[in-house]
């Protein structure tokens, strides 16, 4: 075999391979959808606390989770007022999954952290669910324009495909309810650890009231009109919560 027919075979094989990597890679995108092109992730802890110790966890909260946010960074603490009782949310930042094992393996190890605020918490709740979620790609964490307001959850169950599938149509429908301009976007999270594709959109809202007129005026307005429409086929169930945030929050 000549040596110029051996290279036309190389050559031939590697671009073959080439281009099974770059099916593989679309093949993995259309899977599971784009996202930040980074490791970081957030952790969505979700407790439902006992109803007559209520008062005492959030005590609890305020008085030692100084001792928890040592350890690594915490992006809200939220206390449900409508839509869910006696639960508490919490949302944690990590920039990869070894960053958030050496984080608890060192807070199983704090005797502070575990004998002052774990021992004592126990006891007050009745269920713990954590999830594990990335921003969407065309998102950040937002910050409100001031203190005091509320916070609305929303949870989004979609139709399995991921963001590939009905990502274009729900950033639409973000982005109408952004420029109605009543309301603030503090970061939209797709899960890939829980119940999976559930999409968790936060937003920020001066009052209940305030949000409640927002709400009005957007249902009257025909881009959001069009835009829920178009997203909502993508859509299984959704619900919602209102969380107020408790004073060791970052996001109040």
């Amino acid at each position: 075999m000549s040596e110029r027919l051996v290279s036309c075979l190389e050559e031939l094989a590697y671009s073959c391979f080439l281009r099974e990597a770059e099916d593989d890679e679309v093949l993995a995108s259309l899977a599971t959808g784009p996202r930040q092109k980074n490791s970081i992730f957030y952790e969505i802890r979700t407790y439902d606390i006992k109803p007559s110790k209520m008062k005492d966890f959030v005590e609890l909260v305020n008085k030692y989770f100084h001792l928890r946010t040592a350890h690594s960074e915490l992006v809200g603490f939220w206390s449900a007022e409508l839509g869910a009782m006696n639960k508490v949310v919490h949302v944690w930042k990590y920039e990869d999954f070894a960053h958030r094992t050496a984080v608890r393996h060192a807070l199983a190890n704090d005797k502070d952290w575990q004998g002052k605020f774990i021992s004592a918490a126990l006891p007050l709740m009745e269920k713990q669910h954590n999830e594990v979620a990335y921003l969407v790609p065309w998102c950040q964490i937002g910050k409100p324009p001031k203190e005091g307001g509320v916070y609305e959850w929303v949870t989004f169950q979609m139709k399995p495909g991921g963001p590939a599938l009905w990502g274009e149509a729900f950033r639409a429908a973000i982005n109408a309810h952004i420029n109605t301009g009543y309301t603030k976007l503090i970061g939209v999270f797709h899960t890939e650890y829980g119940l999976l594709n559930t999409v968790h959109v936060i937003w920020w809202n001066e009052s209940p009231d305030h949000r409640a007129a927002g709400r009005h005026s957007a249902h009257e307005d025909a881009r959001v009109v069009a835009a829920v429409r178009d997203s909502v086929r993508f859509l299984e169930s959704q619900q919602n919560m209102l969380l107020i945030p408790l004073p060791c929050s970052p996001l109040k």
